[in-house]
Order: C-alpha cells, then sequence, then structure tokens
C-alpha cells in the first residue's frame, strides 16, 4: 500500500502504532544515561570504559542497518518489527547471566543484542512516518515521534534509578574506594544484581509487544514505487551512492546523534566531576530531554508554517556552536532549580534545544528523491546512528586526559558539518570529480 492510498483512519492509527515504537526506542536508549555512571561504579570502570556501554548499543545500527533494509524487503514491515522486538528481548534476558557474573562483557553483549534488535526497528518506523503524510510536513511528524522518544526517555532514568538505586548508595558509593577488594566484592555483587528483575520484566515485555504488533492494523507500505517524473529522473541511478545528498546526509546523522549523545549521557559524569552526589544528578538527562520536547513543540508549532525544515536545520546548528563556546569556557556558579552547580551544565542541558529539530530536517532532506531506493537511503541513515557508538569514545578517551568540561569540545566540529548540510549540502545531486 502506498501511502497516498491509505484512509485517514489508517493514516491516524499508524502513526499513533509508530509513535508508540518511538517511545520504546527512547525508553531502551535513554536509560544508557543512567547505566554508564551505574556500571562505572558497579563494574569499576574508568571514563573510557563505561562508554563502551554507548559503544556497543550503537554500533549494532552500523552493522545491521543494511541488512535491515534487506530483512524489511523480504518479510514486510510489521513482520520485521515483530523480529525487532523479539531480538531486543533476548539481549535484555542475557542482562540476567551478566548481572550474577558481573561481568561488564556479558553486559555489553546484551546491549549488542537489543541495539540490533532497535536497528530493525528504526529502519522500519523512521521512513514509515516520512511517507505518511505530505514530505512538506515531514519535520512536523518527526517531531511529533520525538516527543514520544524524548518523553520516553525522561521516564527511563528516573524509573530505573527509582526501582535500582537505594537513598543509602551515596554513602555506599563514597566508601567504596576506601575499601578492600574483600569487602568490595559482595557489596558490587549486590549493587549489580539489582538489574535482574527490572531487565526480567523488560525483556517479557519486548516479547510481547512483538506478538501486538504483528496483529495489529498497521498496514504495509510500498516505498518500491515511484511516480513517473521520479522514475525519469532517477532512470541513470544504479545505486544508492549516486544520491550525493544522502550520503551526506548519513554522514550529517552520524554527527548529530553523537552530539545528542553526549548531552545526554555525559552529563551525569559531569555532575558528578563537580562533586554532585549520583542520586542528584540523575535529574540531569531529564532536564535535556524536557529541553529537546520544547524544542520539538516549537517544530510542530512553526514547521512549515513559519520557518521551513532547512531554516530550523540552520538555526539549531548555530545555537550548537554557541552553546559548545559556552559549555567549554564558563566558570561561574549558580543556583537553579534547587542545584548549586556550574553554569555550564546548563549550557549542556540547553544541547537539548540545539539538538531537537537536526534529526527531523535532515531525514526528509536526506529521503528526498528517492523512489524505489527508499529503504537502502533509510537504513544507510540509520546506520549514521553508529554515531551513537564512538564519539562518546571520542568524548571519554579526551575526557580522561585533559577533563571532562573541555572534552566538550569534540561537539564543535559536529555542529560545523551540520551547519554545511544545512546550508549547501543536501542540496547536492550530483559528485563532482
Amino acid at each position: 500500500m502506498s501511502s497516498t492510498a491509505l484512509s485517514k483512519k489508517d493514516t491516524t492509527i499508524s502513526i499513533l502504532i509508530i509513535g508508540t515504537l518511538f517511545f520504546i526506542f527512547g525508553f531502551v536508549s535513554w536509560v544508557n544515561s543512567i547505566l554508564i555512571p551505574y556500571f562505572k561504579i558497579a563494574c569499576e570502570l574508568n571514563h573510557f570504559e563505561s562508554y563502551l556501554v554507548t559503544f556497543a548499543f550503537y554500533i549494532s545500527y552500523f552493522v545491521m542497518s543494511v541488512p535491515s533494509s534487506y530483512l524489511l524487503r523480504k518479510v514486510g514491515f510489521k513482520k520485521g518489527i515483530m523480529l525487532g522486538f523479539w531480538i531486543m528481548s533476548i539481549g535484555a534476558f542475557i542482562f540476567i547471566p551478566a548481572a550474577y557474573s558481573r561481568t561488564y562483557e556479558i553486559f555489553l553483549i546484551g546491549l549488542f543484542t537489543i541495539g540490533v534488535g532497535l536497528a530493525i526497528l528504526q529502519t522500519a518506523a523512521n521512513p514509515y512516518i516520512t511517507i505518511l503524510g505530505p514530505k512538506e510536513s515531514a519535520a512536523q511528524r518527526i517531531s511529533i515521534m520525538g516527543i514520544f522518544n524524548k518523553g520516553a526517555g525522561i521516564v527511563a532514568p528516573l524509573l530505573f534509578a527509582a526501582v535500582v538505586l537505594k537513598a543509602t548508595d551515596t554513602d555506599l558509593f563514597a566508601q567504596l574506594n576506601s575499601m578492600s577488594a574483600d569487602q568490595k566484592t559482595p557489596l558490587l555483587d549486590e549493587l549489580i544484581q539489582r538489574v535482574i528483575k527490572p531487565y526480567m520484566v523488560v525483556g517479557t515485555v519486548l516479547f510481547l509487544l512483538g506478538l501486538l504488533v504483528r496483529f495489529s492494523p498497521l498496514p504495509e507500505i510500498d516505498t518500491e514505487k515511484e511516480s513517473k517524473d521520479l522514475a525519469h529522473a532517477n532512470a541513470e541511478k544504479k545505486s544508492i551512492f549516486d544520491f550525493p545528498h544522502v550520503i551526506l546526509g548519513a554522514f550529517a546523522i552520524f554527527l548529530h546523534v553523537g552530539t545528542q549523545i553526549i548531552s545526554i549521557d555525559t552529563i551525569i559524569n559531569y555532575a558528578i566531576s563537580l562533586n554532585m552526589p549520583l542520586l542528584e544528578a540523575k535529574s540531569f538527562p531529564a532536564y535535556v530531554l524536557t529541553a529537546t520536547i520544547v524544542g520539538y513543540i516549537i517544530g510542530i508549532i512553526a514547521i512549515p508554517k513559519y520557518i521551513s525544515q532547512v531554516n530550523a536545520l540552520r538555526l539549531c546548528t548555530i545555537l550548537g556552536i554557541t552553546l559548545t563556546f559556552l559549555i567549554t569556557t564558563n566558570h561561574t556558579d549558580v543556583d537553579i532549580l534547587g542545584h548549586h552547580t556550574s553554569l555550564s551544565i546548563w549550557f549542556v542541558v540547553l544541547l537539548g534545544l540545539a539538538n531537537s529539530l537536526v534529526w527531523a530536517a535532515i531525514w526528509p532532506l536526506a529521503m528526498d528523491g528517492l523512489g524505489r531506493f527508499t529503504k537502502l537511503g533509510a537504513s544507510l541513515l540509520i546506520m549514521g546512528l553508529s554515531g551513537n557508538a564512538l564519539i562518546p569514545l571520542v568524548y571519554g578517551s579526551i575526557a580522561d586526559h585533559v577533563g571532562v568540561q573541555q572534552a566538550y569540545w569534540i561537539l564543535l566540529p559536529c555542529y560545523s558539518y551540520l551547519f554545511f548540510y544545512a546550508i549547501k549540502g543536501h542540496k547536492i545531486r550530483k559528485w563532482k570529480v
């Protein structure tokens, strides 16, 4: 079924189902912001090692995005989404033996497996929401999906902390460094085993969601058909690499998600480096995500009525560049929302606003005019999510050498390239030798 053939009712149902998928994406993905400092303590890791959480989780997108497109072509969207949920379920259950053995490597395997399932889901969901309506308002629809995603992201780390962390843990964490190995081991074992019950529940829920989607009224959408004009324009196109704006867009996604994950998944460790207890610092990812949701709401209201998708992208990248300078150079302490800490951390929070409309704007710009290459183009953009895997590792390595605040300079080249894509990159239709 093509998007134009869908009734208003089918379109609404489809958007709601895809919205639910984005909520799941957010819940499973953004819980990493609390898992990183949690594993850092429980498995006794440095900054670089702790950010292997994001590496293991998101490198799966690089590995699986293209195979995912072929899987979806073979079995269809609905069965593909079902399989994605079931693979995620397996990954959640891997946390159980990992916790019993307190083996960080097994946790990473579980996270990679969850990421594989998510790669399949994302490859299906993102082109779906792009196609379900006029392309001029695609950024608006993606912004709505973003609210589902980031809303879950606000809930996930706070819920995880409520279930896993105890009020007495602040004192425990402070005492760990002065304990002998014999004293420390049973306490760390008990700490890490707290994840068993939550992930048993998560694994079960993901399995059931797969069944529900399989038997839902979600329609199949045919992305292979092209209009006569589009077929004529793409007649000479032999592969996805004949579309420069897609290749450049995939790299833009790579850098964008890296900036986004840095703003959310590093902020707790940054707060801790400013001598803030973990039980207080756990709130900061929610602040970033709230700022992101504010940006989405602005996008829903303003795009395309008051501002175009591309101009929204330009404004966001300029804001990101500005905030990078403010984060890395500010040393003023302030009292905001009951927290006495550096003003610079609130500039990290505002990165949520800078990042809010970037994903929503890049997707329709990069996917424009692909026709029969739509699924492959989508998988290439999903491959760009591997930026979540690599860029935090670079940040962590820099943080270990020069400190967590100065490590935020890594954001500058990222936002600079995004500005280039917003100005020129998305317009390029032919490679020039």
